[in-house]
């Protein structure tokens, strides 16, 4: 889905909350339901034919009501529509009750609908659901999606939790959906991003506050603070990003993560590498300098000179207390640097000693996938352990005093401020080896250059999806740098 900006994106509670303010202004609960119910009618007009049949599935609650609307506006618009009800006419209440009034007309059991139309509706579940799908429920959404027809979910497709994203039993496999004033975290957070399908936000007079968080990762939230080089500018305006490697054997990471810093643009790059690594750095890079480094303490001697004001630590570094004790000296140092890869394993279950060698040092970016989170922060309780990628990864950025990277098909981005986003794109084909070690140059890069980090972090993650979806198959993590230029361009431009 393209968005024209960075929406805030609503938990279940928030859009209650938002919904009781407008109710509490004068807009009745029925009139937000028939609004959301034509919208919704809008977009099944929009997936097939004028007169097409189209069956409606309607829960027990207000998604149902929803459904009800729908099925009567089509109706009245000249399709041939038919609805079935999870539970019993008579215990429909408040304004679920009046939408299936004024339907007034025929309904069978949700088990006993023709499935085969041109279009199935999915107004089971909406965002309240809070517990698994079972037994007849269960086994509707299960024939949905054997079926094999195209659906259109109202709100969330049923058994999708609205603020995880998790499969609650089970869940209907919607083609599209469309959702009311906000999109929800289960839209964007995995498994429910694959459940969505397409989405479509409909305004329905409810004002979800513009100051609210999480957000959706868009240009929007970071192109005022991009780079701009201007006509004067050097390379030592750009700053001069430090890469640390391994030994020569676990060498490639930091050379991908270098390139990425160069691409994104800095004005300078070195690969800092224990000796038996210099020469193997020295014969595969150009731009890039190569300057000896064993440990913490020769890193703090060449972090003496000022000017290199952007690290990485971790990609190839190999784990254990050498890693460690560079990623901490790194920390200490009052830099911007990215802690990737091997820094977090070598630090497992130790975020604190992240946030006492930051000391308060607001440009500190870690950036774990999943395993790499569990080693560093499993354990540790709280929200940590959250079901919600979004509650977890803010209790990570709190616990360590940085911003946090949650990478996956779902990177999630936080800052110790509160600040959240989910982002959205990327492709599968960035399930390839050192593609992370790429995205740590491009943030760090970013971060020389004066971006603060979490808007480095943001525009980092953004385009290192962004540059997957415009080479397609194929991708490998050397393509990803020398693929920026042009993201950056239409960005700049």
């Amino acid at each position: 889905m393209d968005m024209s900006d960075a929406p805030p994106i609503l938990t279940a509670a928030a859009m209650r909350e938002a919904e009781r303010r407008v109710i509490a202004g004068g807009v009745t609960g029925r009139r937000l339901m028939e609004r959301a119910g034509r919208a919704a009618a809008d977009a099944a007009m929009a997936m097939i034919a004028p007169g097409a049949t189209v069956s409606v599935l309607c829960g027990p609650g207000n998604n149902g009501g929803d459904g009800f609307v729908v099925a009567r506006v089509l109706r009245d618009r000249g399709y041939a529509v038919r609805v079935g009800l999870l539970g019993e006419r008579t215990a429909l209440a408040g304004d679920a009750a009046a939408a299936a009034r004024d339907w007034g007309d025929a309904v069978a059991p949700a088990a006993d609908l023709d499935l085969d139309a041109a279009l199935v509706v999915d107004g089971l579940f909406g965002t309240g659901l809070s517990r698994p799908l079972a037994g007849e429920a269960a086994r509707i959404v299960e024939a949905v999606n054997r079926a094999g027809r195209p659906v259109l979910a109202l709100d969330i497709p049923s058994g999708i939790d609205a603020d995880t994203g998790a499969v609650l039993g089970a869940a209907i496999r919607a083609s599209a959906t469309v959702t009311f004033a906000a999109s929800k975290p289960g839209h964007w957070l995995m498994p429910g991003r694959d459940h969505a399908g397409a989405l479509r936000i409909a305004d329905i007079g409810v004002d979800p506050g513009g100051d609210r968080w999480p957000r959706l990762n868009h240009p929007s939230l970071w192109t005022s603070a991009l780079p701009r080089p201007e006509r004067s500018s050097h390379k030592y305006d750009r700053g001069h990003a430090l890469v640390v490697s391994g030994e020569g054997s676990r060498s490639g990471a930091a050379r991908l993560s270098a390139r990425g810093a160069l691409r994104a643009g800095a004005g300078l790059v070195t690969v800092l590498a224990p000796q038996d690594a210099v020469l193997v750095h020295a014969a595969r890079l150009d731009a890039v300098m190569v300057r000896r480094c064993d440990d913490a303490a020769a890193l703090a001697a060449i972090l003496e000179d000022r000017r290199l004001n952007a690290l990485v630590v971790g990609p190839g570094g190999g784990v254990g207390e050498r890693t460690a004790a560079m990623a901490l000296a790194a920390a200490e140092s009052g830099r911007a640097v990215v802690l990737d890869a091997d820094a977090l394993t070598s630090l497992a279950g130790q975020p604190g000693r992240i946030a006492q060698a930051a000391r308060g040092n607001g440009a500190i970016v870690l950036t774990p996938h999943d395993g790499e989170f569990a080693r560093l922060f499993g354990g540790l309780g709280g929200d940590l352990d959250s079901p919600s990628k979004c509650v977890r990864a803010l209790a990570a950025a709190r616990t360590a005093g940085a911003i946090v990277v949650s990478k996956g098909p779902d990177t999630v981005v936080a800052a110790p401020d509160g600040r959240v986003v989910i982002n959205a794109t990327g492709t599968p084909n960035l399930a390839t080896a050192g593609s992370g070690d790429v995205l740590s140059g491009m943030i760090a890069g970013l971060m020389a250059q004066g971006m603060p980090a979490f808007e480095a972090a943001c525009a980092g993650v953004w385009m290192h999806g962004r540059v997957a979806e415009a080479f397609g198959p194929g991708l490998i993590s050397e393509d990803i740098a020398d693929r920026l230029p042009p993201v950056l361009a239409t960005l700049l431009a």
